[in-house]
């Protein structure tokens, strides 16, 4: 029986907090039904310390037991510099693709993992957890579940729902609740759109696409009038928003330009300063112009660990970017305890 882990630690210095890093667990329930969806994940063998995560019978992912080995997670959180590390489903685990009553038995259990690592992390890990959102109501209750009962954080979603934006008024009864519940939110890019327009190897889906959904799906947060209905929900966005950047000042143009804009929503720029943002771009420039663009008050370490392509020296990443000390605590700790909830010592 999963132990129920209701607190959410405590920082007792000013240390660095991931809010972008990702879990896979070290095995896969059998599907409880009689025949289990094609997209119902296992594990096969790999090498070393490695296995394979097989989706409907090709492999995925090859990932490493630091996805779900908590006591190698603590010792490298320990040489980056971190002091607690948020932790989500890899994003091809949300499962919206499945239908929604499987989807949810295996999350529930991808769930109840998640709060067994944060139980056997001594305070250093807090969750984001998955929600069935392809089911408006199936999500709210899993939401409750895992806020109430499991002392979650927050949830993951992805940046689109079977190619529905984030902003659809369709899913407007999730984050009321997620307001109601001050549930942090944590937008991840999945099967992002415009994969037909890469030339290429694979891997180009994170580094091109990933960018671009998040930013499709920031978008559709300003346009769609979600925080003025719910204000004060805390979204945040993976690898610094994606294409937000280069597509706000499009949006503020247009919204002094087209009155239809005007009416609709408010000023892009305000909104898009009430966002987070994670710092995973990779380059000091970028991160000083996202900064200025957003303000510092939103931006907070990423680093998608434990996979290959992440920053593996977060705290210096923020360090070289900004000289100012206040803006260096805020990025590093203060701006993530205040979207998980966590209490400072």
């Amino acid at each position: 029986m999963t132990e129920h882990n209701t607190l959410r630690p405590v920082v007792r210095c000013a240390c660095g907090v991931d809010i972008h890093a990702h879990v896979v667990p070290h095995a896969f329930p059998r599907y409880l039904g009689s025949v289990a969806p094609a997209q119902w994940p296992a594990m096969a063998p790999a090498h070393a310390c490695h296995q394979h995560v097989m989706i409907s019978g090709k492999i995925y992912r090859t990932v490493s037991d630091r996805c779900w080995d908590v006591p190698k997670r603590l010792v490298d959180l320990d040489e980056c510099g971190l002091q607690v590390q948020a932790i989500s489903p890899m994003p091809e685990l949300l499962s919206y693709w499945m239908e929604a009553a499987p989807a949810q038995q295996l999350l529930r259990y991808i769930n109840e993992e998640m709060g067994q690592m944060v139980n056997h992390s001594g305070g250093r890990l807090v969750a984001l957890g998955a929600v069935p959102l392809q089911d408006v109501d199936l999500a709210i209750a899993e939401l409750r579940y895992l806020v109430e009962e499991l002392g979650f954080a927050g949830v993951e979603l992805g940046s689109n729902i079977n190619g529905r934006p984030i902003g659809d008024p369709v899913l407007a009864p999730f984050f009321e609740a997620a307001h109601a519940l001050d549930a942090a939110i944590f937008v991840h890019a999945v099967k992002p759109v415009g994969m037909d327009r890469l030339v290429g190897p694979a891997q180009l889906q994170q580094v091109l696409a990933y960018p671009s959904d998040v930013g499709l799906a920031a978008a559709s947060v300003i346009t769609s009038g979600l925080l003025a209905r719910y204000p004060g929900l805390k979204l945040a966005f993976s690898h610094g928003g994606g294409t937000l950047a280069s597509l706000l000042p499009r949006l503020s143009q247009a919204h002094q330009v087209f009155p239809a804009l005007a009416e609709s929503m408010a000023a892009p720029r305000e909104v898009a300063r009430q966002l987070y943002y994670d710092t995973l771009v990779f380059d000091a420039p970028t991160l000083r112009h996202l900064a200025d663009t957003f303000g510092v008050e939103g931006m907070m370490i990423g680093t998608d660990y434990p996979f290959a392509f992440r920053d593996k020296s977060p705290v210096d990443s923020v360090q070289q970017a900004f000289a100012d000390p206040d803006v260096r605590e805020k990025i590093l700790h203060l701006n993530a305890m205040r979207f998980l909830g966590i209490q400072r010592h």
